[in-house]
């Protein structure tokens, strides 16, 4: 039976049907079918997690100071010209209303018709609220940051009984720079309103709000190599321009890098600097101008934190002669660096192929992808085979349950430890 369709001509009887399914699978019986795979892997976070699927769990909401500090910092107000024209008129006629959400699933604007934002405030959906899917279960928000592709929630697909008489569906907004998650986009209404069609209409917004990201960054980046060109073009040493993300702007005296892995407090002075070595930092309008030095010691960075233990957002901590600094992590890079903690004795690239895809032939593959790892973990990372350094210390965080080890993962190394632990 296509639940979509059916939803689509009879929203009431497919709710019924859904709700016989989540209520037969949440305790543990044959349903007479089966939820969709994204649905039912989210169950099961759920069920393993203890939320409560007949309680209607909330956290407090943000202050509204923080609601403002939050909306000041994040890249996501500069694409809401571009959600508001996409879906705004199509939701108010629709009854939908538009929610956009942080990172960590607090919800910050809220727009569109005012009777069904009311009737949002009922289950919690406000402004500051933390629709995270660990903390209110299943749904447009939180779901859609945690498998970082759009997904829709219908009727009690939701975990929670409370909110099954919404739909829900939400699209990821991710940095088109490093691909880190910086929000969720999502539309949600009354059961009534649901339609198949919206999934694609709000992924196809939330692509367009990335492409304006992706101009803005190169926007940045022609204004900051106007102004360091010059004075790259003065220095006799190998030296280069970069935002404060680490994005170069303008390169002299060496191969261009396209990024480089910044300390989240970096300052004037000397620094040491991945792949780079020790460099000279100095201040530039909208970035850092950074000398090499013509002489540089070789890293000593003594320990590496793999953290995998938060589904939606791995990430990688190194610690060393530049102090501590984080990198929140592709899925691709969270796997092979989860893949190289397995085997410290290294791994060729035939067999990160074989671990990545089944198929030990995709060598170019792995190696351009352990190429672009490189450029922010440098000489922590040797090859032939690709390994970690021997004198590093390498820690992994792993999930409180492995079913739930990098949820995204398709790689049959990692599908294959999800099983073992089920």
């Amino acid at each position: 039976m296509n639940l979509a369709r059916l939803a689509a001509v009879d929203p009431a009887r497919a709710a019924r049907l859904l709700s016989e399914v989540r209520d037969a699978t949440l305790s543990g019986k044959r349903a007479r079918i089966a939820p969709r795979p994204v649905i039912e892997q989210s169950w099961g976070r759920m069920l393993r997690s203890g939320v409560d699927p007949d309680h209607d769990c909330r956290s407090g909401l943000l202050s509204a100071d923080e609601v403002r500090r939050r909306r000041e910092e994040s890249a996501l107000r500069h694409v809401l010209p571009v959600l508001r024209a996409g879906l705004l008129s199509v939701a108010d006629v629709a009854q939908h209303i538009m929610v956009v959400a942080d990172a960590d699933g607090r919800v910050l604007w809220r727009e569109g018709s005012p009777q069904v934002l009311r009737k949002a405030d009922g289950v919690g959906l406000e402004l500051g609220a933390d629709w995270r899917e660990d903390v209110v279960g299943t749904n447009g928000v939180g779901t859609p940051a945690v498998v970082r592709r759009p997904v829709q929630v219908f009727a009690a697909e939701h975990f929670v009984r409370s909110h099954a008489s919404w739909t829900c569906t939400g699209a990821p907004i991710t940095d088109p720079r490093d691909g880190r998650l910086i929000g969720v986009v999502d539309v949600s209404g009354p059961l009534r309103t649901m339609h198949p069609a919206t999934l694609s209409w709000v992924d196809s917004v939330a692509k367009l709000a990335e492409a304006r990201l992706r101009e803005l960054h190169l926007d940045s980046l022609e204004r900051l190599r106007a102004v360091g060109a010059p004075v790259l073009a003065g220095l006799g040493c190998r030296a280069l321009v970069v935002d404060r993300h680490g994005w170069a702007a303008a390169v002299t005296g060496m191969p261009y890098l396209r990024r480089l892995a910044l300390p989240k407090s970096l300052s004037p002075g000397r620094r040491w600097l991945p792949p780079l070595g020790h460099c000279s930092v100095e201040p530039l309008a909208g970035g850092w101008l950074l000398r090499v030095a013509e002489e540089t010691p070789p890293g000593t960075a003594s320990r590496i934190r793999l953290d995998l233990g938060r589904p939606a957002r791995a990430s990688v901590t190194v610690c060393g002669a530049a102090g501590p600094w984080s990198r929140e992590l592709s899925p691709r890079h969270a796997e092979l660096l989860y893949l190289l903690a397995e085997h410290r004795d290294g791994r060729g690239a035939a067999a990160l192929a074989e671990d990545l895809f089944g198929d030990p032939s995709r060598t170019v593959t792995v190696r351009a992808e352990m190429s672009r790892v490189r450029r922010y973990l440098g000489d922590l990372l040797q090859h032939r085979p690709y390994r970690f350094r021997e004198d590093v210390e390498v820690d992994v965080l792993l999930p409180g349950d492995l079913r739930d080890l990098l949820p995204r993962s398709v790689a049959p190394a990692v599908t294959a430890r999800r099983r073992t632990a089920g």
